[in-house]
Parts: structure tokens; C-alpha cells; sequence
């Protein structure tokens, strides 16, 4: 086998390993949560948003420590175009995608806020950002998160479930542990992230060493083939819930992640290690802030996404994707 034949199968192994690893993380969490007593609205807007970030967070932070930035912040920008355009988009296809209004004007705001924070901040800055600003997305995701979880405690006609499939059946898995329940959920959340954190790590060196070979630049491979990797998690939890009829489930992991993507796991790699990107990320943000206003529009204005309007959205994203790895 040839070393780019071995650096492709690493990759696809790292896919793998990147989805097991945390699907097992949050239903784990999840569980624990539940025996805590923790609502399952606090879950949602947590737990399964954060689990399912973890590989995005697991490779951006590699990425950043390995000197890799600009694969840090494609990873990130790719993953968010990823989750709204084909994640959202496909959804779509499946079924018309109806949300509460009252999640488009808190949610899809924030999104478009984080979204024009981390593009001026770059924009400015020279295609850098600094642990500081690191440290100010992180305090923006801290406030986004309190006004949050206050704003739904006030309004407790709205919920937000967690899709009870395709969880991993952990009974199986647990029932070959010999430890008190509460610790076995514990060992199987540890190991769920040991594996997000080694796939990750081979991830990173796959595309880099996949981007060399092919005279493919690292940020076009952070921003599609990495990206789409890393949203695995956030792909199976939507269209999963939405054929489960938790069509609100799937709008909020997919926009909360996203805010999520931008303010929370760019703030811990910038302070890992300080992140600097080329120009190649001025289209990659003009793209993004235009699929994130189209997509808030058209949800504000029907209250709704339809087939017609993901249908763009796919083929948008289909034929960027083309034209990006051809070029």
C-alpha cells in the first residue's frame, strides 16, 4: 500500500473513530445527566451541543498546538458552512424544516453576532487572532450560554428533547463493567473522549500529510474534507431527530453548535496557541457570513425551511465543494 493510499485509510479510520468517539461521549453524558436530574432542556443546550462539537474541538486545538492554524480556523469556518448548508439542507429534503419563531430571533441573531465578531476580528486583525480575543470569545459564549439557559427558564412552555435514538445501546457495554452504575457511564464518557482525542490527532496529520501530497493547500482541506469529518456527530443527531419528529432538536444542535464552533472552540485554540490564517480565509468568511444571513432569513420569514430553499442550499455547497478541491 502506498503512503498516500495509508494517509487516506488513517483519515477514514479517523472519521470513524471521531463519530464512535463522541456518540459514546454523549450518551454517556447524557445518561448521567438524566440520573442527576438535570432537565433535558439543559441538556440540549449543553451537553448534546458541546458532544457533538467535541471533535471539531478535539482537531482545532491539535491543529493550533501543532502550529497548523490555518487548518484550526477551516476546520472551524467549514464545519459551520457544513452544518447549515448540507446538515440543515439535507434535513430539508427529508421534510419541511418549521421552527419557533422565538429560536430564530435569539439563536439565529447570536449566530450571525458570533459570526461577524470572529470575521471583523480576523478581518482587522490580519488574519489573526491572539490569545485575548481567544479569551473574549470565550467570556461572549459564557454570556450567550447564561442568557440562554435564563431566558428558557422563563418561558417553560418551551422544551428541548433529545432524540432517544440512534443512541449506543451502553447497557451492553456496561453490563461487562464491574462498577457501580454511576461510574460506569463514567468510564465509557472517558473512553468516548480518549478516542475523539487520538482520532483527532491522526485526523490532523492525515489531511495535512493528503493536502501535501496532492498540492492541496491546508485550509481547502480543513475547510471541506476535515470539515465534513468533524460534523459527523452533528450530522447523525439531526437527521436523526429529525425523522424522530424533533425538528426543533435539529435547528437548535446545528445553530448551537455553530455558535459554539465560532466563539468557544476558536477562543481555546487562539489560547493554546495563537492562530494566523492567510487570504484564503477572506472567501471561506464571505461565504459563511452569506449561507448564515440566507439561512436566518428563511427561516425568519416562513417560520420554515422548505425543500425548494434546502435544495439550494445543497447545491450551493455541492458546487462550492467542486470547484474548491478542483481549482
Amino acid at each position: 500500500m502506498s503512503s498516500g493510499s495509508e494517509q487516506i485509510a488513517i483519515f477514514i479510520f479517523s472519521i470513524g473513530g471521531l463519530w464512535l468517539g463522541s456518540r459514546l461521549l454523549v450518551d454517556a453524558a447524557v445518561v448521567l445527566a438524566r440520573r442527576r436530574g438535570i432537565s433535558e432542556l439543559v441538556i440540549g443546550l449543553t451537553i448534546v451541543a458541546v458532544g457533538t462539537s467535541t471533535p471539531e474541538i478535539v482537531v482545532s486545538a491539535d491543529a493550533a498546538v501543532s502550529g497548523f492554524g490555518s487548518i484550526a480556523v477551516a476546520n472551524v469556518l467549514g464545519s459551520n458552512i457544513f452544518n447549515l448548508a448540507l446538515i440543515l439542507g439535507g434535513v430539508s429534503l427529508l421534510q419541511a424544516v418549521p421552527v419557533e419563531r422565538s429560536l430564530i430571533h435569539r439563536d439565529g441573531i447570536a449566530l450571525l453576532g458570533a459570526t461577524g465578531v470572529v470575521g471583523m476580528t480576523l478581518l482587522m486583525l490580519g488574519g489573526t487572532i491572539e490569545r485575548v480575543h481567544g479569551l473574549a470569545f470565550l467570556l461572549l459564549l459564557g454570556g450567550y450560554v447564561t442568557a440562554l439557559i435564563h431566558t428558557e427558564r422563563s418561558h417553560l412552555s418551551m422544551t428541548t428533547e433529545y432524540p432517544n435514538t440512534p443512541e449506543i445501546p451502553l447497557d451492553v457495554i456496561t453490563d461487562w463493567i464491574p462498577l457501580p452504575e454511576a461510574a460506569k457511564h463514567g468510564c465509557i464518557l472517558l473512553c468516548g473522549f480518549l478516542i475523539v482525542l487520538v482520532s483527532g490527532h491522526y485526523l490532523v496529520s492525515a489531511a495535512v500529510s493528503i493536502a501535501t501530497a496532492a498540492d492541496i493547500s491546508e485550509w481547502i482541506i480543513g475547510e471541506t474534507i476535515v470539515a465534513a469529518g468533524t460534523s459527523t456527530p452533528e450530522l447523525v443527531v439531526s437527521v436523526v431527530a429529525a425523522r424522530s419528529g424533533h425538528i426543533g432538536m435539529a435547528v437548535g444542535n446545528v445553530f448551537g453548535s455553530c455558535i459554539f464552533n465560532l466563539l468557544g472552540i476558536l477562543g481555546v485554540a487562539a489560547i493554546l496557541n495563537p492562530l494566523v490564517v492567510g487570504n484564503s480565509a477572506v472567501q471561506t468568511l464571505g461565504w459563511l457570513s452569506l449561507v448564515s444571513i440566507a439561512m436566518v432569513v428563511a427561516l425568519w420569514s416562513g417560520n420554515a425551511l422548505s425543500r425548494a430553499e434546502g435544495l439550494v442550499f445543497v447545491s450551493a455547497e455541492v458546487v462550492r465543494w467542486g470547484m474548491r478541491l478542483i481549482a
